[in-house]
């Protein structure tokens, strides 16, 4: 034996065995889910290679797994309160920036303030002080977005409604626009960011949401809610009905079976998923094909079906 040749022949057999297992792991990923009954066999994953979804980095390769993941994916998802205008306890009152602006008087914010408490109980109960200032005929609507706007130091979007949303802008279900009061304005491709609009108060949870979703950065501004109300009946008609709402989901079980459903038919390259408020959103993303929107709205009790179910099954971490 040629002196140091078994040394080299062994390190040229790890070499070669290392190179083939990042070429077939290229070739044909594992399945994400550990038991799948194809993630052992190189040639059923080649057979099988286009028909895998992908799920936050993990790759699956039939419905059944996928759906194996989602309950584990949404057992570990908790839901996450809204952080509104009404959460915004240390900023200064609305009131109180139009007085400071001598826009309104201490008498008529004391009269707004007082129909406001009278009004607590009953259908106007929830009014905040700045309807209120309006209906009474102290302030303007455009006094009052440009007080909010200082009270969240933030600009206010001057765009007429049928400018707004005109451009190129991702696709968001109209649903959640609604829900939220917001609305995309413009997508800066230059930067990857996008500028979202909102009537009453900002939600950064709602835009953290949309940066998952999307793949950008967000940057928001306030609007008058009268243009609005007017952007979004345009988005709307312009749009049609391309979004798929499930208004009511009655248990985790028919949430997962609509997604991987709707996952297989459409042939879903990749599934990204967001909970915004009480809706969960889903984005179907296909090769060179526009992208489904499914919105489900979720009952209370989700997140503890999703964790019974997840206890009987075994899938990878997502990344």
């Amino acid at each position: 034996m040629i002196p140091g040749l078994n040394q080299r022949l062994l390190s040229w057999s790890a070499a070669w065995s290392a190179a083939w297992r990042g070429y077939s792991a290229g070739l044909a990923p594992r399945c994400g889910y550990l038991e799948c009954v194809h993630a052992g066999s190189l040639w059923h994953r080649v057979r099988r290679r286009s028909r895998g979804v992908r799920l936050q980095g993990a790759r699956y390769c039939q419905t059944e797994c996928l759906e194996l993941a989602l309950t584990e994916v949404f057992a570990q998802t908790r839901p996450v309160a809204r952080r509104g205008a009404g959460s915004a306890a240390h900023r200064i009152p609305l009131g109180l920036h139009l007085l400071s602006r001598q826009q309104i008087t201490a008498g008529q914010l004391r009269t707004a303030l007082e129909a406001q408490r009278a009004a607590e109980g009953t259908g106007e109960g929830k009014k905040k002080i700045g309807g209120w200032l309006q209906e009474l005929g102290f302030a303007s609507e455009q006094q009052v977005t440009a007080a909010l706007a200082r009270q969240w130091s933030c600009p206010v979007l001057r765009a007429g409604a049928e400018q707004i949303g005109a451009g190129r802008v991702p696709a968001i279900p109209v649903l959640l626009l609604e829900s939220f009061q917001m609305i995309p304005v413009e997508l800066v491709e230059a930067t990857g960011t996008l500028l979202m609009a909102f009537s009453d108060g900002i939600d950064y949870t709602v835009l953290y949401s949309i940066e998952r979703m999307l793949g950008c950065r967000t940057d928001a501004c306030l609007v008058c809610p009268s243009t609005l109300q007017q952007s979004l009946q345009t988005l709307a008609r312009r749009r049609g009905s391309s979004d798929i709402v499930f208004d009511r989901v009655q248990n985790a079980g028919e949430c997962i079976r609509i997604i991987g459903n709707y996952s297989a038919n459409v042939r879903a390259q990749e599934v990204r998923l967001a909970r915004c408020g009480e809706h969960l959103w889903v984005r179907l993303e296909r090769l060179r094909q526009e992208t489904v929107n499914l919105v489900l709205r979720l009952p209370a009790n989700i997140s503890s079906q999703f964790s019974v179910l997840s206890s009987r099954f075994s899938v990878t971490s997502p990344v």
